[in-house]
């Protein structure tokens, strides 16, 4: 199993398959537009548009299951757009924990486990995928998106 074997829902409603990824270094991240951490967005963005033309792609999920997000992806979007400058595709809100955690999610926890439980502690936990769709690293909400360069480099 791989992320390729996943859909996932853009803020539009859209919903595709990861497999249109296949080949790609990906970057998962879930965000939140009111959490203190939200300039990492910009961070994130300059990843993107550093490594994007190597193949990068990078995922945004806005989740508010630590009450720090708008109330629906659109709008999440719209404020990472506007604020932040945000290119890479945002999806549908998600839930990262719990009962009805999202799919995609479950899997990436199963795959890159945090330090002392499976849970995605915060926001902005950040998720880096291979080019053949499997999970190699978890970081940390703090740690900054530009820390990763190294890592994205050696997968591209």
């Amino acid at each position: 199993m791989t992320i390729y074997d996943f859909n996932a829902t853009l803020e539009d409603g859209t919903v595709y398959s990861l497999n249109k990824y296949a080949g790609h270094p990906i970057i998962i991240v879930n965000t939140a537009t009111k959490c203190g951490l939200a300039p990492q967005f910009e961070q994130l963005e300059e990843l993107y548009q550093k490594y994007q033309t190597k193949g990068l792609i990078i995922l945004g999920f806005p989740s508010n299951q630590f009450k720090q997000e708008v109330d629906s992806a659109h709008d999440a979007a719209e404020a990472c757009r506007a604020t932040y400058g945000v290119t890479f595709p945002m999806h549908q809100l998600v839930d990262v924990n719990g009962a009805n955690t999202d799919p995609l999610f479950a899997y990436l926890k199963e795959k890159a486990p945090g330090t002392m439980t499976n849970a995605v502690k915060w926001n902005f936990t950040k998720f880096l995928i291979d080019k053949n769709g499997q999970v190699i690293e978890r970081f940390a909400p703090k740690t900054s998106p530009l820390k990763m360069t190294e890592a994205i480099e050696s997968i591209i």
